[in-house]
Order: structure tokens, then C-alpha cells, then sequence
């Protein structure tokens, strides 16, 4: 709870399921491609690919596009940013979660 007695507020942005998986992934293994990171999460190439601009524009996921032996890669990144904020959002929900208890 805050010090005003409310309970404190999740992030709207990491709270959606699809990029709450996508953070919770690059929080443990810090880089991946496009195609693990899709694949892992369950989500089709556009869905992710919605979410993963909104990560990125938020300044939470970093974007590198390379090519490897001429095919188009891309990699994401957590970034400083996305790793506090993802843990500010973990800190909160279980505040959260044990103010209920």
C-alpha cells in the first residue's frame, strides 16, 4: 500500500499479458530473436510485432535488425530502463497481491 492507504499502481503498458510474457522472457535471458521470442511467447509474427513497437517506443526493449547470410534478423534487448521498470511492476503486484491477504 502507499502512504495514503491506496494500493499502488501496476503499469498499464507491462500489465497487457502479451508483453508482460515478452518482458518476463528478456528478463532472464537478456537478448533473443524474433523468432524464439514469437515462438516462446505464443504470439503470431503481427501480434508481436504490435507489442514489441510499443516496447520498444517505450524505451522497455532495445531493437537491433542485422542480416545473417543475407536473411534479415532481428534482435530485442531489455533495456536499463525495462529491467527497473519490469521490477518496479513486480514489486507493485505482489504489494498488491499480499494486501489482500
Amino acid at each position: 500500500m502507499k502512504a495514503n492507504g491506496s494500493p499502488p499502481e501496476l503499469d498499464g503498458l507491462i500489465h497487457e499479458p502479451g508483453r508482460l510474457r515478452i518482458l518476463a522472457a528478456l528478463y532472464e535471458c537478456a537478448t533473443a530473436d524474433f523468432l524464439f521470442l514469437s515462438s516462446l511467447t505464443g504470439m503470431t509474427s503481427g501480434n508481436f510485432s504490435t507489442h514489441m513497437s510499443r516496447l520498444v517506443k517505450a524505451g522497455y526493449v532495445s531493437e537491433t535488425k542485422t542480416f545473417v547470410d543475407r536473411k534479415p534478423r532481428t534482435e530485442y534487448g531489455i533495456t536499463e530502463h525495462g529491467r527497473k521498470s519490469y521490477k518496479a511492476y513486480l514489486k507493485n503486484l505482489s504489494l498488491i497481491i499480499g494486501a489482500g491477504e
